[in-house]
C-alpha cells in the first residue's frame, strides 16, 4: 500500500511524552527498524536490543535511502543533516508512530484482543471462525496464521505478537480491504515491549495465565502484570464509529480471575465449568473425533459440536462464545455454527494419519499446563480406545525443554510427563547456547522424582528425529503417540543458528519406515552426526 506522511505531522499527533510539535516537514514512505530492509524514504528508527544495537546501524541505513532517524541517543556525526528525533523511549513511541503513520486503523476496526498462556491460537480462531459465520468481513493476526480480508498471509511468524510497525501495517491492510473485525493475538512480550499500545482494543479475552516466561518478566506477579495490560487498556480506547463495545472476558477457573476482575474497569463477563460462571459448560463428552457439550448461561443453552479435543478446548470454546455473544452481538445459534466449522488448527492436537493403527498427534506443548492439558486429551483418547479394542493402550509423549528459557520449567514438564504418561521420551526442543545433556539431565531428575526409571518408562534422546522415530517403532495397536512442543514451528535453534524443523514431516516420516512405505525422509538436524561438543563448535 502506498502511504505517503510527514514526519512533522506523525509527532504532532502521538500522545505525551512522545509528542514533538517542532519536527521537520521531511515526506515519509515507510518504517523500518531493521537497516538491511530500509527502502528509499523510510523513517529509520533504532532501538536498543538484547543483543544488538540499532544506533550502530544508521549510517547503513540512511544509505539505503533511510530519509529521518528516531534514536535514544547523541548520534549526530552518523545522522549528518538528515532530521533526528531523539526520545527517552523510542521502543514505547514505536507503536504510536507506527499507528500515526497509518492513519490510526485500529480506530475504523473492531479490535478482539486475545491473551494468555496456553490457548491464545485456538481461542482467536475460534472468534475468527465465529465472525465469519456471522457474516462479518474478519481478519485475524495470530501464530500460525494471518488472514486479511479473505487472503491468508505467509507470516513466518516465530513469535505470536510481530513487530509494532508490522502490526500497524497489518491493520492498515485490512481497513484498505473494508475489514470491520480483527482477533489479534496478545502475549506478554508484547505488551512488556509496547508493540500493541496503539491497536485500541475493544475486547480483552484471556485464556489462562500460568508458569511461562518467568526468565524474562522475574516472577509471576509481573508476568501477569504484562497481559493485563490488555484488560487495562480497554477504558482508555476512544469511541470509534463502528461497533465499538467494552468488554473484559475473563476465566472463572483460572487463577488470574480475582485480580484481572479488579483491575478491568469496563463491563465483565465470565466462563468456566463451575455454576458461579456466567458462561458454562454442561454435559461435557469427549472423543478422538471431537468434543461435545452444552453451553448454559441465563439467556441461552445451546448444543455446541467442535472437532477439537480436550478439557482445555471446552474452555477456550467458552471464551469465544463468552466474547462473541456479549461483546460481539452473535446470536448463540451463529456462534455455535462458527466453532463447528473449525476443523483443526495446525500443530495444535493435530492427527497425522498413514494408516497405522495407533494414533500419532503433533501439539504445541511447551508450557507445564499446556503438556498437561495435552497429556490429558491424550488419556481420553486412549480411554474410548481401550472401550473399542479391549484392550489397553498406552500413551507415549516426546517432549523436551528450551534452552536460555525458564529454566524452572524443564523439571514441571518431566514431572507432569512421568505422572500422566506411560512413556515419556525427552528430547531437543530448541536449545540454543546452553548444554543439551544438561538440559535433558534437570529433567531426567524430575521424571526420577516421580517415579520414572530411565530406560523403561522414559529415555533420554538428544535428537529429536530419532526420538520420533523410536517413540513410533515403540507403539502397539491403540496406543497413542503424541509430539509435544514444536507444533507448527517450522525450525529448531542449535547455538545461534535455525535448523528447518516440521514437526508433521518428521512424523510423516518416521510413520512411514514403520509402515514399509514410501514417504518423507526425516528432516536434517546437527544432533543426528554429531556428538554435542562437536556440533557446538561448529554453529
Amino acid at each position: 500500500m502506498n502511504i505517503n506522511t510527514s514526519l512533522r505531522d506523525i509527532f504532532a499527533e502521538i500522545p505525551k511524552p512522545f509528542q514533538r510539535l517542532d519536527a521537520p516537514d521531511a515526506q515519509l514512505a515507510g518504517i523500518s527498524i531493521d537497516s538491511r530492509t530500509a527502502k528509499p524514504g523510510d523513517l529509520f528508527v533504532a532501538m536498543q536490543g538484547g543483543t544488538t544495537d540499532g544506533h550502530r546501524y544508521i549510517r547503513s541505513a540512511i544509505a539505503r535511502g533511510a530519509v529521518a532517524v528516531v534514536g535514544e541517543k547523541d548520534v549526530a556525526e552518523q545522522v549528518g543533516d538528515l532530521p533526528y528525533i531523539r526520545l527517552a523511549n523510542v521502543r514505547a513511541a514505536l507503536t504510536w508512530i507506527a499507528a500515526a503513520f497509518y492513519r490510526q486503523p485500529a480506530r475504523h476496526l473492531t479490535v478482539i484482543g486475545v491473551t494468555g498462556t496456553d490457548g491464545k491460537t485456538t481461542t482467536g480462531n475460534l472468534i475468527y471462525k465465529i465472525l465469519l459465520a456471522a457474516r462479518h468481513n474478519a481478519g485475524i493476526i495470530s501464530t500460525v496464521n494471518a488472514v486479511i480480508g479473505g487472503k491468508a498471509l505467509d507470516t513466518g511468524f516465530h513469535v505470536t505478537t510481530p513487530d509494532a510497525h508490522d502490526v500497524q501495517l497489518y491493520l492498515a491492510q485490512m481497513v484498505e480491504r473494508d475489514v470491520t473485525h480483527v482477533v489479534l493475538e496478545t502475549t506478554s512480550h508484547a505488551w512488556e515491549q509496547h508493540r500493541v499500545d496503539a491497536c485500541e482494543f475493544d475486547i480483552g479475552v484471556v485464556t489462562n495465565i500460568t508458569h511461562e516466561h518467568l526468565d524474562q518478566h522475574g516472577s509471576y506477579e509481573n508476568y501477569r502484570a504484562a497481559k493485563a495490560r490488555l484488560f487495562e487498556s480497554l477504558a482508555r480506547t476512544p469511541e470509534k464509529t463502528q461497533s465499538s463495545p467494552r468488554l473484559a472476558v475473563l476465566n472463572y477457573d483460572d487463577s488470574s480471575f480475582e485480580f484481572l476482575s479488579r483491575i478491568s474497569k469496563t463491563r465483565q463477563i465470565s466462563y468456566g465449568f463451575g455454576a458461579e460462571a456466567q458462561v458454562r459448560a454442561a454435559e461435557v463428552r469427549h472423543s478422538a473425533a471431537g468434543i461435545r457439550f452444552t453451553a448454559q448461561n441465563a439467556d441461552f443453552s445451546i448444543p455446541i459440536v467442535c472437532n477439537l479435543v480436550g478439557a482445555y478446548n471446552v474452555s477456550n470454546c467458552l471464551a469465544a462464545l463468552a466474547a462473541s455473544i456479549y461483546g460481539l452481538g452473535v446470536t448463540p445459534e451463529i456462534a455455535a455454527q462458527g466453532i463447528a466449522s473449525l476443523e483443526g488448527i495446525p500443530g495444535r492436537m493435530e492427527r497425522i494419519d498413514m494408516g497405522q493403527n495407533f494414533f500419532a498427534i503433533v501439539d504445541f506443548a511447551h508450557t507445564p499446563n499446556a503438556l498437561k492439558s495435552a497429556l490429558e486429551a491424550g488419556r481420553n483418547m486412549l480411554a474410548e480406545t481401550t472401550v473399542e479394542r479391549k484392550q489397553k493402550g498406552r500413551l507415549i509423549a516426546v517432549f523436551g525443554s528450551a534452552g536460555l528459557r525458564d529454566k524452572a520449567k524443564r523439571k514441571m514438564m518431566a514431572e507432569i510427563g512421568a505422572e500422566l504418561a506411560d512413556v515419556c521420551i525427552l528430547t531437543a526442543e530448541d536449545p540454543r547456547t546452553e548444554s543439551l545433556d544438561g538440559i535433558l539431565a534437570e529433567m531426567a531428575a524430575g521424571a526420577e522424582s516421580k517415579g520414572g526409571r530411565e530406560n523403561e518408562s522414559f529415555w533420554r534422546i538428544p535428537d529429536r528425529g530419532e526420538a520420533i522415530r523410536f517413540a513410533v517403532q515403540l507403539a502397539r495397536a491403540g496406543d497413542v503417540v503424541i509430539a509435544c512442543g514444536k507444533g507448527h514451528e517450522q525450525s529448531l535453534c542449535f547455538g545461534e543458528k535455525e535448523f528447518a524443523w516440521d514437526e508433521r514431516t518428521a512424523v510423516r516420516a518416521a510413520l512411514s519406515e514403520r509402515l514399509g512405505i514410501a514417504g518423507t525422509e526425516m528432516p536434517y538436524l546437527p544432533t543426528q552426526d554429531k556428538r554435542e561438543a562437536e556440533w557446538l563448535t561448529l554453529i
